[in-house]
């Protein structure tokens, strides 16, 4: 078991242990009334476990682990299923959970539960922040993607026609919980896209998560290991949003990759999946950063080896044109410029502010 504590302006734990799930109702519990100051005194409350299809058959029935849990701890559960999938990532979604609260009349004092990856645990804390002015929520991933991103650090959102993530709210959640039992679930191609994030984790700010991660052949049937680059990955993220939470400087590093990334997404009408956008977001902008200049000679070429040992396809079937374009939509432009997170040397990022019509020829040198 691992906790990490996130410091964030609502502090809370990350949980990392085996068999989780079975427990959950009593961590959720005891957080609840540690924070209320109400030790055994806390009175039922409702839970709304929020899943898509695919998870709530694994993980969400009402006799599996989880419900199980939460009403041995006292907790009364409903459950509100949805599609999945980026194109359930909307505001319809978000309409459809708020309007299943109101009619199971959720209080101020009730809360829900993103049982899920990414997209779940997104669509689940946007409605938590809305919900009444905002509500308590919880964050169990069920992907190794939303293990070490996005059910750390309260960014919660849908997407909008026009781009990726473009409504929503930094709202922290209470606890997250996370069982590397589930990562026997997932195949390969699901791997990867955690890895990604873990990778950009290394570059970001520790190397050592880049040897650790090459230093053992077949790195998903190593689960110690994993378990630790989980871990590692978490403490990246834990240090920068601790550092700025709401994105103001220093957390623009944590989209190494991403402008591109969420640009390639939507050009294939998200059939390419985020960790693989975002593996060549890297490859792009390491690339791009070597033929600028920008960064350690070489480096450039030793991250794509180094996203090429783990089996990654760095092609990238659009042109810097359409990329560009995309991303002029992208929430991270001001006024005209963006700032581009750029690897300049091992466990190192800067961010560069560059000129919107720059960007094409940026992501042309590095393609």
């Amino acid at each position: 078991m691992e906790t990490i504590h996130v410091n964030a302006s609502k502090p809370y734990d990350v949980i990392l242990k085996a068999g989780v799930l079975s427990e959950a109702g009593r961590l959720i519990r005891n957080e609840l009334e540690q924070r209320r100051g109400t030790a055994g005194m806390l009175r039922c409350r409702r839970v709304c476990v929020v899943t898509d299809e695919t998870v709530g058959a694994l993980y969400g029935g009402p006799g599996q682990a989880l419900h199980t849990s939460l009403r041995s701890a006292g907790f009364e559960t409903t459950s509100f299923v949805f599609p999945g999938g980026e194109a359930h990532k909307t505001m319809e979604t978000v309409a459809q959970l708020l309007d299943h609260l109101t009619e199971n009349r959720f209080s101020r004092t009730d809360l829900l539960v993103a049982l899920g990856g990414g997209i779940t645990g997104d669509v689940t804390g946007f409605a938590a922040a809305i919900y009444l002015r905002g509500i308590d929520f919880v964050q169990i991933p069920t992907t190794l993607l939303a293990a070490v991103d996005s059910s750390v650090g309260g960014k919660t959102g849908v997407n909008l026609p026009a781009g990726k993530n473009l409504a929503g709210a930094f709202w922290q959640p209470n606890l997250v919980l996370f069982d590397p039992a589930v990562m026997t679930t997932l195949g390969r191609p699901l791997l990867l896209d955690g890895m990604a994030e873990i990778l950009k984790a290394g570059f970001i700010a520790d190397s050592n998560i880049i040897y650790d991660a090459m230093n053992v052949s077949s790195i998903f049937e190593h689960p110690e290991t994993m378990l630790r680059l989980i871990g590692s990955a978490v403490n990246v993220k834990r240090r920068i949003v601790e550092a700025d939470e709401r994105e103001s400087g220093e957390r623009k590093l944590l989209n190494l990759g991403h402008t591109v990334g969420h640009a390639i997404e939507k050009c294939s009408n998200y059939e390419i999946s985020h960790g693989a956008a975002v593996a060549i977001g890297m490859k792009i902008i390491a690339k791009a950063g070597q033929a600028l200049e920008w960064i350690e000679s070489g480096y450039g070429d030793d991250i794509c080896d180094i996203l090429g040992y783990f089996g990654y396809d760095l092609s990238c079937p659009y042109p810097a044109w359409a990329l560009a374009d995309a991303a002029l939509n992208d929430k991270k432009m001001q006024g005209g410029r963006i700032s581009l997170v750029v690897p300049d040397h091992p466990g190192h990022c800067m961010l560069k502010e560059v000129s919107a019509a720059d960007l094409e020829d940026i992501i042309k040198k590095g393609l």
